[in-house]
């Protein structure tokens, strides 16, 4: 997390300043592109607040898609596509969220919730997405410890839900929602040290973990096993590793982002076979530059005039002078800095 990056920091160079755009590592050069819009600060200020977003895509007018987001010391957000909020829900210190469409069943909602570290919450809701309101639906277990992180995936009717727990526990549960609902326990994986971003692939449920200090971790769905596909070395990916985020093309490919929180930057790899494709970083433009970054989301599709190929929102450690927020970038611009 952030604290020990800057403890760290201040042990290599107590005489020293540094800022987001001269990270003092020696990674690789990143590319650069700005935000096209972002949010209105969190309610929580002068505190690292703001932390994970979650992207539900508008077929019918993707201009009118919903970012749903956390405000971790009191609840969670609903945005329009840039903005203040348009909804509120106080529900206290949810860490991470994700959301899945089920059609006809809604959009569902699920929050890691740490308001007892001993004993994780996933705190459910459904999505109105003609109000952009969250409607609770009740809380189910998410295992034995802190609630840090959480990722959903949708398998045929089944729904489940990645719980992932600050002390490296990863419990996977089968999220039962009709009626009372509750968490069905399927799996558990582990790894060694602290963990928070996880991902699923929607097309066969494979899971990425990422493993603070050390990495991304793969596990195949049902297995219990992983391997570590993506090493935080300094270079490609510096440490902490921290949000999680996917996109698909075709049966197979695609890229994972992940937030490399010690130099302001994303690190992208190349589906399936988690080969480096670059990096970048989102710098000061219309709107300020994105650093110290804990959660991002990414979604493929147009999502309007400005995010013709797919949209991607990264938490903001320092909005200063304002609290913490979240910057919308065209995945387009990406792909173009890139040369992808």
């Amino acid at each position: 997390m952030r604290t020990k990056a800057i403890l760290l920091g201040a042990l290599a160079c107590s005489a020293c300043a540094t800022t987001a755009t001269t990270p003092p590592v020696a990674s690789l050069p990143a590319a650069e592109v700005t935000a096209k819009a972002e949010t209105a600060p969190v309610g929580t200020a002068a505190a690292d607040a703001a932390d994970d977003p979650a992207i539900w895509r508008n077929p019918a007018d993707p201009a009118k898609s919903l970012i749903v987001a956390t405000d971790k010391r009191a609840g969670l957000h609903v945005y329009g596509l840039g903005g203040p909020s348009r909804f509120f829900e106080p529900d206290g210190r949810l860490n991470n969220v994700d959301l899945v469409d089920l059609g006809p069943r809604g959009v569902i909602v699920v929050a890691s919730d740490r308001n007892d570290v001993t004993a994780a919450k996933l705190r459910l809701y459904r999505l109105d997405t003609e109000a952009a309101k969250l409607i609770p639906l009740g809380a189910v277990e998410g295992g034995r410890g802190e609630a840090y992180g959480v990722c959903l995936w949708a398998h045929g009717d089944a729904l489940h839900a990645f719980s992932v727990l600050k002390d490296g526990t990863i419990e996977e549960f089968r999220l039962e929602l009709d009626g009372t609902p509750r968490s069905v326990p399927v799996a558990t994986r582990k790894v060694a040290t602290q963990t928070e971003g996880c991902v699923t692939d929607p097309r066969d449920g494979t899971l990425y973990v990422g493993e603070e200090d050390v990495g991304v971790w793969r596990y195949v769905a049902g297995q219990t096993q992983g391997s570590l596909v993506a090493k935080a070395d300094g270079k490609q990916l510096v440490m902490d590793t921290e949000g999680l985020a996917l996109i698909t093309e075709g049966d197979k490919g695609g890229f994972l982002v992940a937030s490399s929180q010690g130099d302001n930057a994303y690190a992208v790899y190349r589906l399936p076979g988690m080969e480096p494709a670059g990096r970048f970083r989102v710098a000061a433009g219309q709107f300020g530059a994105t650093s110290e970054t804990d959660g991002i989301a990414l979604m493929g599709g147009s999502f309007g005039a400005d995010y013709p190929a797919g949209l991607f929102v990264a938490q903001d450690g320092d909005n200063a002078p304002h609290a913490q927020n979240f910057k919308l970038v065209s995945w387009a611009d990406v792909l173009k800095a890139l040369g992808l």
